[in-house]
C-alpha cells in the first residue's frame, strides 16, 4: 500500500508498505541482475550502504540457475540472504534487447537463450509463474518494449497487446497468490506504460492501465535511444495520467541528473546499471562531477574518492590505492568503486527525501545540478 506523505509541485514524497518492509520514496533500486550486484558486492554490503530495494531479473534467473531451483531453495530472499523488498522485472526488456532472436505472437514470445541457444517461450502467464517462484515483493507485468524509432502503426499494435497481456498478468497473479505452495502470497503487480515517443499513445495507455487499480505503475521504453529532452517531455505528458496515490517507476533510469528531473516530474522508483557498471570501469560519482580513477593525476593522490563520504571505500582507502588496484586488475578495485557509487546514489535519494520533507526540493535540485556541473 502506498501512502503519499507530501508533494512539492509534482514531486512526491511517499511510503510504500510491503510484506518485506516499508520503502521510503523516492527510491533508487540497486540492480542485482542475477541475484547479485556485479562487482563482488554482497547483500551484507547492501545493508551497510543503505539499500532499500534490490532488483533482480526474471529472464536471467529463469535461464540460470532456474526459477524452479530458486523456489526449492525457499525463494529469492532466502537464496541471496536479503530480507528487504525485491523487485523482479518481467523479462520483457530482455525480449526487446535480444531482438535478433525472437518472434512475438499474441500468446507470448518465442526466443533463444543467450547462454545455450535453447528455445524459450515466455508470455504473461509464464512471466508471472517465474516471478511467483522467485517470490519477489513486486513483480513487473510482461510487456513489449517497442523501439523508440518504431513506426506509429507498429507502436499502436504493440501497446494494445501490452494492455491485453497486462490483464492476463493480473488474472494469473491472483490465481498464483491463492495457491497453497506460493512463497509470497502478497506479491504485488506493477503495470508498464509504453508508447515510444508518441504523446497521445502514451497518454491513452496511461489512462487505460490506471483503471486496472494495480499496486504501482511503471513507465517503460525510455532511455533506449531517445534524447533526455524527449524523455522528460514524455514524463511531463504521461505521469499526470497515472494515479498519484500509487507509486510511479521510471524503468532503467539513470544518471543523477535524470533522477533529479524524474523526481521533479512525480517519479517514485528508479533503477539503473550505471553506478555498478561505471564503478567497474573506475568511473566514480562525486558531488563535484564524475572522476576517472584510471587517470594519471590520481597516482599520488592520498585523498579519498570524495572528502566526507562515509562509504566503505572513502572511509579507508585513497584514490592512489584504488587506482593501483584498478590498474593491477585486482577485483577489490572494482568492488570499492561500485560500493562508493551505490552509496552515492542511495545517499542522494536520502537527501532528496529530506529536501522534500523540508519543502525545499527545488533549491536542492538546482544546487546539486550546479555543483555536479
Amino acid at each position: 500500500m502506498y501512502k503519499l506523505l507530501k508533494q512539492e509541485g509534482r514531486a512526491k514524497r511517499g511510503e510504500f508498505h510491503t510484506v518485506h518492509g516499508t520503502i521510503q520514496t523516492p527510491v533508487f533500486m540497486n540492480v542485482g541482475t542475477a541475484a547479485a550486484i556485479k562487482g563482488a558486492v554482497s547483500t551484507r554490503d547492501l545493508q551497510e550502504i543503505g539499500t532499500q530495494v534490490q532488483l533482480s531479473n526474471t529472464y536471467h534467473l529463469h535461464v540460470r540457475p532456474g526459477d524452479e531451483i530458486v523456489k526449492r531453495l525457499g525463494g529469492l530472499h532466502k537464496f541471496m540472504v536479503w530480507d528487504k523488498p525485491i523487485l523482479t522485472d518481467s523479462g520483457g526488456f530482455q525480449v526487446f534487447s535480444l531482438a535478433g532472436l525472437r518472434k512475438i505472437k499474441e500468446e507470448g514470445v518465442y526466443f533463444h537463450s543467450h547462454i545455450d541457444g535453447k528455445k524459450i517461450f515466455m508470455g504473461p502467464e509464464e512471466s508471472m509463474q517465474i516471478q511467483s517462484n522467485l517470490g519477489s515483493t513486486i513483480a513487473m507485468a510482461f510487456d513489449e518494449c517497442p523501439s523508440s524509432v518504431a513506426e506509429r502503426s507498429y507502436v499502436e499494435g504493440s501497446v494494445a497487446r501490452t494492455t491485453r497481456w497486462l490483464k492476463r498478468c493480473q488474472q494469473e497473479m491472483r490465481r498464483l497468490n491463492g495457491l497453497e505452495g506460493t512463497i509470497n502470497k502478497q506479491q504485488m503487480l506493477f503495470g508498464i506504460n509504453q508508447g515510444a515517443v508518441f504523446d497521445d499513445i502514451r497518454i491513452d495507455h496511461a489512462k487505460a492501465i490506471a483503471e486496472l487499480n494495480l499496486d504501482g505503475y511503471a513507465i517503460g521504453g525510455l532511455a533506449v535511444g531517445e534524447s533526455h529532452e524527449e524523455m522528460y517531455h514524455i514524463l511531463d505528458v504521461t505521469v499526470p495520467h497515472l494515479p498519484v496515490d500509487k507509486p510511479t517507476y521510471l524503468m532503467g533510469v539513470g544518471t543523477p541528473a535524470n533522477i533529479l528531473e524524474g523526481v521533479e516530474r512525480g517519479v517514485d522508483f528508479f533503477d539503473c546499471v550505471y553506478p555498478s557498471r561505471n564503478g567497474r570501469h573506475g568511473h566514480v560519482y562525486t558531488n563535484y562531477g564524475k572522476l576517472n580513477l584510471f587517470n594519471q593525476k590520481f597516482e599520488l593522490d592520498e585523498k579519498p574518492i570524495e572528502e566526507g563520504c562515509q562509504c566503505p571505500a572513502c572511509r579507508h582507502y585513497s584514490r592512489a590505492y584504488i587506482r593501483h588496484l584498478l590498474k593491477a586488475k585486482e577485483m577489490l578495485g572494482m568492488r570499492l568503486c561500485v560500493l562508493h557509487n551505490l552509496y552515492f546514489y542511495n545517499t542522494m535519494m536520502t537527501e532528496i527525501r529530506d529536501a522534500l520533507d523540508a519543502g525545499r526540493f527545488q533549491s536542492y535540485k538546482e544546487e546539486k545540478l550546479y555543483r555536479m556541473g
